[in-house]
């Protein structure tokens, strides 16, 4: 059920080897996003559970679910982005269909980050689902 978007991040993984290069990879996708408004990094935006400070901000838009986010840590940064080509521009009742730790786990990322990195990743996905099914 993934993306063309998120589809592409994972076809990008299988040519690099490297982990280092993987990491470099999910930075680069970060630093590609425009950064969130200072207006919307407020406590309803802000993801508890994260080591670092995330901010994630969903839109509905004509049934179709997006989100901006923002974090102060370059490779949750990165996350994030890899989250959004995964949810973007779903109908917002397909969210909650999405089983996102098997499609993170298809890039091998649960083997790699660590303990805090990926309780935060289950914790942006996670208010992801609730913001979703509370707007469905």
């Amino acid at each position: 059920m993934a993306s063309p978007a998120f589809e592409e991040i994972v076809e990008d993984f299988e040519f690099l080897d490297d982990w280092e290069d993987r990491y470099r990879y999910v930075i680069e996708k970060g630093k590609a996003m425009d950064p969130l408004e200072d207006a919307l990094k407020v406590p309803a935006t802000k993801v508890d559970g994260c080591a670092s400070q995330v901010w994630l901000h969903p839109v509905i838009e004509n049934g179709t679910f997006r989100f901006d986010g923002e974090s102060d840590a370059m490779i949750v940064r990165g996350l994030i982005a890899v989250l959004r080509a995964l949810y973007n521009d779903l109908p917002v009742a397909d969210v909650s269909k999405v089983d996102a730790r098997a499609e993170m786990a298809r890039l091998g990322l649960n083997d790699h980050l660590s303990a805090q990195r990926s309780n935060g990743l289950r914790a942006m996905i996670e208010r992801i689902r609730q913001t979703a099914s509370q707007m469905a």
